[in-house]
């Protein structure tokens, strides 16, 4: 499994002009997911990004985690996040999870960080969305679990 988080000031997921989830201050999390991912592979990322200390303390340091500084997450699923851009110019997913399984641990994931006490926006799975989002810092991460 595997997440790229954006630190961001709010963010948004439209979906045919319809606000599908949000957040204000918190993370905007892009959640791939590889064929061999688990349920337990999801709720043990869903930990770690609860945990990650990305936000600033009383002295500017990165040193709180979303659930320290009371954020939201905007979870979005995101195939493409397995893309293999090493032969031609097309890229292949076939790194990635069929959607059947890809949309059971998606929604055991943000299962997890409700579990965790966070406020969690979803995106639509499988949809077309625009995500609109302000990034703060910029901070972004790359997380992976196996």
């Amino acid at each position: 499994m595997r997440a790229v988080l954006q630190r961001v000031t709010q963010a948004r997921c439209t979906v045919a002009g319809k606000v599908t989830g949000q957040t204000g201050p918190g993370l905007l999390v892009l959640l791939g997911v590889a064929p061999g991912d688990t349920e337990e592979t999801a709720r043990a990322l869903a930990a770690r990004i609860a945990k990650v200390r990305i936000f600033g303390d009383d002295a500017g340091k990165m040193n709180r985690s979303v659930q320290d500084v009371g954020g939201g997450v905007l979870s979005i699923s995101q195939f493409t996040l397995y893309a293999d851009t090493r032969s031609g110019n097309r890229p292949s997913f076939t790194g990635a999870a069929p959607p059947e399984q890809a949309r059971v641990l998606y929604g055991v994931f943000n299962v997890a960080l409700r579990e965790l006490g966070l406020p969690v926006g979803e995106g639509v799975f499988g949809a077309h969305m625009t995500i609109d989002l302000t990034n703060d810092g910029p901070v972004t991460l790359t997380l992976e679990m196996a």
